[in-house]
């Protein structure tokens, strides 16, 4: 939930900042903005559980928040919590990267379960059974669905990275680019609507619970009463789906 202080945060301080450089009102301002990193951080959980600590991930947020303030400009007419959250996100995630806690061999059967889904979506113009992708790879139902479950976490921040890429924007030099950055967050927001409308009923339910109602996986299952790895199994292929859709998007 967003801080209260934030009524307290204008563009007076904001000038008033940038011309000081007060800790005090740094501070400030970071308190008031604080929540875009624990956002940001639980947003990420399902990849990082049992891999990282919340307390690294959320000091990675923090020093990205700080070097934003350093660094926005109020005048050129975009909204603070639009620029820290994507350089936040941007941040966690290469953090990330750069821990390599995921096995090479998960690795390279995410890619080759990832590549067999987007040739056989081409092939039949539409999304693939889990039949026809474990058949493409030669491989038996429980082994495919075992290793499409293990595969979850990096499909999740592959997903993110490319979500934080296509929302990610240069900064303007002046406000005369504001509206068209406001139309390219329009055009975004509209994307992935598109992209979870084309998803199945419980592809749908799951995205909107875990990233609207920010339940965990595991809550996730309780509600639908089927297991947690099932429920990592339909949210892998929900995000094969709207990665493929986004990736085109990105192409145009």
């Amino acid at each position: 939930m967003r801080n209260p202080e934030l009524r307290e945060i204008s563009e007076e301080l904001w000038d008033k900042y940038q011309q000081t450089k007060s800790i005090n009102i740094r501070n400030k301002i970071l308190t008031a903005y604080l929540y875009i990193v624990t956002v940001n951080a639980k947003r990420m959980s399902a990849v990082y559980k049992n891999k990282a600590e919340l307390e690294d991930i959320v000091n990675q947020g923090v020093i990205a928040l700080i070097e934003c303030v350093d660094r926005f400009d109020w005048r050129r007419g975009v909204q603070f919590d639009t620029f820290a959250s994507i350089r936040v996100r941007g941040s966690i995630i290469d953090y990330l990267r750069k821990q390599d806690w995921i096995p090479r061999d998960i690795r390279k059967m995410s890619l080759k379960i990832e590549n067999a889904y987007l040739e056989l979506q081409a092939k039949l113009n539409g999304p693939p059974t889990d039949e026809e992708v474990a058949d493409c790879l030669g491989m038996k139902m429980d082994e495919y669905k075992k290793i499409l479950s293990q595969a979850n976490s990096l499909i999740m921040l592959s997903y993110e990275e490319l979500l934080s890429d296509v929302g990610g924007f240069k900064e303007p030099t002046s406000s005369i680019k504001a509206p068209e950055q406001k139309i390219q967050e329009n055009e975004l927001a509209d994307m992935i609507t598109s992209t979870i409308d084309n998803l199945n009923e419980k592809e749908r339910l799951i995205i909107s619970l875990y990233y609207y109602e920010e339940l965990s996986l595991k809550e996730i299952a309780a509600i639908l009463s089927i297991t947690p790895s099932r429920v990592s199994q339909i949210h892998t292929k929900a995000l094969l789906k709207m990665k493929h859709t986004l990736s085109d998007y990105i192409k145009e």
